[in-house]
């Protein structure tokens, strides 16, 4: 007859197994950081293969559980904040989206110096025909072809409800400032795809702004990677 004791000992698990004594591996080819996921396995495995002689304590239970409610909070944080980033980068898009089909006036320092060694600073003027984000940054394409920032923007040459500094003479209704999109050319991501078309009309809903395209899709700002003429 077997020993039920041996037999026992067999299938219980060891001090490594625990979180807090988990090591990673030093090589690894994938993510080397434990998710939320891979913590509770662990803990499953745990307690699928403890000994029943000798069952993990209360506390040591509770503090692995208290663990893993603070990494899975850490994640949402994360999530959160990078919705409330992406959020922000498409606001900054839509204030500078009327910015489309003016023309302004730039300048830019070179790292070229005169003969007083002061630096060089280009000046141009050109038509923005279109946006996008680099980096986290608005980047405003001109018909020539050259590429600025906002920094770059010294004045604004023309433009309806525009002052040369760039403030809006009278305030306008979100509504108002939308329809000035209409006859724009967007680029959005639909699933892994870029896809684009013209807006043709716009809509307010329970105060969300909604952009109709010329097929027939329904669009948010937040939806919108490119804006051009």
């Amino acid at each position: 007859m077997a020993d039920a004791t041996k037999n026992v000992s067999n299938t219980s698990i060891t001090d490594d197994l625990y979180y807090s004594n988990y090591k990673k591996p030093t090589k690894q080819t994938g993510n080397s950081e434990l998710g939320k996921d891979a913590f509770l396995q662990l803990l499953i495995t745990q307690l699928q293969h403890q000994d029943p002689t000798n069952p993990m304590d209360d506390r040591e239970f509770i503090s692995q559980m208290a663990q893993f409610s603070s990494l899975e909070q850490m994640q949402n944080m994360t999530k959160t904040m990078e919705s409330l980033l992406a959020s922000q980068q498409q606001t900054q898009m839509m204030n500078y989206a009327s910015f489309v089909g003016k023309e302004v006036k730039w300048h830019e320092i070179t790292d070229k110096t005169d003969e007083k060694g002061d630096p060089v600073v280009n000046e141009g003027t050109g038509v923005i025909e279109s946006l996008k984000f680099v980096d986290g940054s608005v980047v405003f394409k001109l018909t020539d072809g050259k590429e600025i920032t906002p920094g770059n923007i010294s004045g604004i040459l023309g433009g309806s409800g525009t002052n040369t500094d760039g403030g809006n003479t009278v305030p306008e209704s979100p509504l108002v400032q939308a329809s000035k999109l209409i006859g724009k050319n967007v680029t959005y991501k639909d699933g892994d795809q870029e896809l684009q078309g013209r807006i043709v009309s716009v809509s307010n809903k329970d105060g969300v702004i909604y952009y109709v395209l010329d097929n027939d899709k329904k669009l948010t700002d937040k939806d919108f990677t490119v804006i051009s003429e």
